[in-house]
């Protein structure tokens, strides 16, 4: 059994840090070790960061983004096209798409996808929310940005299954070969999706 080197303090930073994606146990410990030999510099300012955020942050009810406001900054910028309407599986994506900054569209987020084989239903998700807002008018085009997965593409047909009564265009994401990449490198399914996908130069 390992020896303890630290107080429980840091120990708990450590395990805390060790669940963000991306640190695993030994990256935790060198981020732990960082912020606390930066203490004035790094650990306050981000403890006080972390507080401020565990008070002010808040899910939005219209389109499901995480925001110090209800409704979101993308919910409450007037410049947007409030006709179109990028569905999306997590936060993480709506933020990947603004980066993108592709498209001045509104969102809606799901909050995952629809799995049976892990308990999650249609109640689960955020599915009502949006197709309340499809029926109250105003929106033309549904773009359904979800994974290219089997979970992905359950949730994609069975929100397509929702709207069929609706005057709204449904479009989905293009999937196939990816700006910049080499066919040989490419797996068999997103080879022949990009074929089925193929468009007119």
């Amino acid at each position: 059994m390992a020896k303890r080197v630290t107080g429980p303090e840091i120990e708990k930073l450590i395990q805390l840090l060790a669940k963000v994606p991306g640190l695993g146990p030994r990256s935790a410990r060198r981020a732990a070790l960082h912020l606390v030999k930066k203490k004035d510099q790094l650990l306050g300012p981000l403890a006080d960061a972390m507080g401020e955020a565990h008070r002010k942050v808040r899910i939005c009810s219209c389109c499901g983004n995480v925001d110090t406001s209800d409704p979101c900054t993308v919910c409450m910028d007037v410049r947007r096209d409030r006709s179109v309407i990028i569905v999306v599986e997590d936060v993480s994506d709506l933020w990947a798409l603004e980066r993108a900054g592709a498209m001045n569209a509104a969102y809606h987020v799901l909050g995952g996808t629809l799995s049976p084989l892990d308990g999650i239903g249609p109640d689960d998700l955020n599915i009502r929310g949006l197709v309340d807002r499809v029926a109250e008018g105003g929106v033309r085009e549904l773009i359904i940005a979800v994974n290219a997965t089997v979970e992905g593409q359950t949730t994609a047909h069975y929100i397509t299954d929702q709207l069929s009564g609706l005057d709204v265009r449904i479009t989905r994401l293009a999937h196939g070969v990816p700006v910049g990449g080499e066919l040989d490198y490419l797996d068999e399914g997103t080879l022949t999706a990009a074929l089925r996908a193929r468009t007119a130069i």
